[in-house]
């Protein structure tokens, strides 16, 4: 299992990509509400973001999806599968922000077990 740096999943640390998350997944709903293709492209945005927190909160360079990191969440490999598949549809963006949320929630639960 790769682990995480506690550093790198301090609360301020957190924050600014959940931060950085909600801004974007504003403009996914508002695309999704639009029926705007446009929401696959911010999804892509989103996926990358995502990706680049873990590789970030874990030391590391390329994400490997075969990998267990400590910080993501039950299933979330599947699930991060499943929103590459098809990330214009708007299940994929409920998911995302569901890993966003849940991976938020086991950076505290992780902060205070170390």
């Amino acid at each position: 299992m790769i682990q995480c740096n506690q550093e790198k999943i301090q609360k301020e640390q957190v924050d600014t990509w959940f931060n950085e998350w909600k801004s974007l997944a504003e403009k996914i709903h508002e695309a999704h509400d639009r029926r705007d293709r446009s929401a696959g492209d911010y999804m892509e945005q989103g996926i990358n973001l995502y990706e680049m927190f873990i590789l970030q909160a874990s030391n590391q360079k390329h994400f490997d999806e075969k990998e267990e990191y400590e910080i993501l969440p039950i299933n979330a490999g599947e699930r991060l599968a499943f929103i590459k598949r098809r990330p214009g549809q708007y299940a994929c963006y409920r998911q995302l922000d569901e890993l966003f949320q849940e991976t938020k929630k086991r950076c505290a639960r992780l902060r205070l077990k170390k």
